[in-house]
């Protein structure tokens, strides 16, 4: 009789030892979680149902949903939402910028010549300023606004401070990173990267930080001629 209670408890131990490998193994998964689901024919059977917990690939998985820069929105100066299916029929030449960069002088008088000559034609150019290439945008909105239209009478549309890089990256820059990927790798390398997008919200091509705006002239009066 003792012999058969002992059995019995071990039997049981090991059970609950397996039981709790099974699923600590199964509940840390990032797909599944794993539930115990005993029978007569299999002691323990497995039993797998969807994990309910968001993991990062679920949130990069979300964003590719997205499959033209007209599905997002982003913040003006101002903080107000500005829904990007508004240049449905443009053609976009998107940059982050900075005013205390050794780019900024010839990249602003540039990108102001591009705007005043070809905005009639269908030209768009959205600025995102950004800080994370040598804080050289410390600033704040209004501030930005006033150097850009001050010292290079910028007419374009000069947007909300955005992250370009990291974890905190504005949803249109992760879009515009995976569709078009640099050199040496996806990520925003430094000030004033460009983006030429086409009229149907495309990602068509991607300029290095280097690249004068006026170099890509030929580019943007090829597309503006496309119907």
């Amino acid at each position: 009789m003792l012999r058969c209670c002992a059995s019995r408890y071990l039997l049981k131990r090991n059970l609950g030892i397996a039981t709790s490998l099974i699923l600590t193994r199964h509940f840390t998964s990032n797909c599944k979680q794993t539930l115990l689901r005993p029978s007569k024919s299999n002691p323990i059977s497995l039993v797998s149902r969807p994990c309910f917990f968001a993991s990062r690939s679920d949130h990069t998985m979300a964003s590719q949903s997205k499959t033209s820069v007209h599905d997002f929105s982003v913040k003006d100066a101002k903080g107000q939402d500005v829904d990007l299916s508004i240049y449905k029929g443009k053609l976009l030449l998107i940059v982050n910028v900075a005013s205390q960069c050794g780019l900024t002088n010839s990249n602003y008088t540039e990108l102001s010549q591009l705007y005043d000559k070809y905005k009639n034609q269908g030209l768009e150019i959205l600025a995102f300023p950004c800080n994370q290439f040598g804080a050289q945008e410390p600033g704040d909105n209004e501030q930005i606004q006033e150097f850009a239209c001050t010292r290079f009478k910028a007419e374009f549309p000069i947007f909300d401070k955005v992250d370009v890089n990291g974890d905190n990256a504005a949803p249109l820059y992760k879009h515009l990173k995976s569709s078009k990927g640099g050199l040496f790798g996806d990520s925003i390398k430094w000030n004033f990267s460009k983006f030429l997008v086409d009229k149907e919200g495309n990602v068509v091509e991607r300029y290095a930080p280097t690249t004068s705006p006026l170099s890509i002239e030929k580019d943007i009066k090829k597309l503006l001629e496309t119907a």
